[in-house]
């Protein structure tokens, strides 16, 4: 259970890492796209966000990984 959860922080942290690398204007502009937006719609963002991350654990888990 600790290493699955090691291994999430970590593909995670090597994601985030990738785009702050690669691309950090699209970074910036992200940002200021997300403060336009009103409170809601980043709140249903981050739900939907939210949903789909729990999907996609529960699909890894259901296929035995």
């Amino acid at each position: 259970m600790i290493a699955t959860a090691l291994l999430a922080i970590g593909l995670v942290l090597v994601v985030e890492g990738l785009v702050y690398a690669l691309a950090p204007s699209l970074v910036e502009d992200l940002l200021a796209a997300l403060r336009a937006l009103p409170e809601e719609q980043r709140r249903i963002l981050g739900l939907a966000a939210l949903g789909v991350g729990v999907a996609l654990v529960w699909l890894a888990h259901a296929l035995g990984v």
